[in-house]
């Protein structure tokens, strides 16, 4: 019944609301990008915001919270700092904290790191052979965090049907939303 309603929504608007309807979907998407590489450009980090997908930094993070970065490249990575980052041959970033650090003196600097949770360090998740990180694997430090909220994100991507469901609801609402 509801999608018998879309269906009469669209019908009953003439092509310059149509028109209109779509670009103003448009500029939605796109107004998003802008705020995501603005963000990107003000915090220096490929990836300004991220969401914890898995229960390895409780008690400090949750799973579903949503985290803001930081990657300053002046700024030094701490013991005890929370880094997120990305190991070769992985799609998904890691959010650990900082357990050691190696500074050569030449002023290179390697780090290793551990989640909270775990009981041993990460040189099994790094790349093989790889036993510590270097700065240019930092996606960004956490330097704030909203709980819960990205339980969204993770729902869409462990059910993709709810995902799909999601979005057409956007934007069907987006086309038949006359304001």
């Amino acid at each position: 019944m509801a999608s018998l309603d879309f269906l009469d929504e669209v019908r009953r608007m003439n092509k310059r609301q149509l028109f209109y309807q779509v670009l103003n979907f448009g500029m939605i998407v796109s107004s998003a990008l802008m705020i995501w590489k603005g963000l990107m450009v003000v915090t220096s980090s490929e990836s300004p915001i991220v969401v914890v997908l898995s229960g390895s930094m409780e008690p400090a993070f949750f799973r579903g919270d949503l985290l803001f970065l930081t990657n300053y490249q002046d700024d030094p990575i701490r013991v005890g700092e929370i880094v997120v980052f990305k190991i070769e041959g992985r799609d998904i970033p890691i959010v650990h904290r900082v357990l050691r650090i190696h500074e050569k003196e030449d002023g290179t600097m390697k780090f290793l790191t551990k989640g909270d949770n775990n009981m041993v360090d990460d040189r099994g998740l790094y790349a093989p052979g790889q036993l510590w990180l270097r700065r240019k694997d930092v996606v960004g430090r956490a330097r704030g965090y909203v709980p819960y909220i990205g339980m969204v994100t993770i729902l869409m991507n462990d059910y993709p049907k709810f995902k799909y469901l999601v979005l057409a609801g956007l934007g069907i609402f987006v086309l038949i939303h006359r304001e």
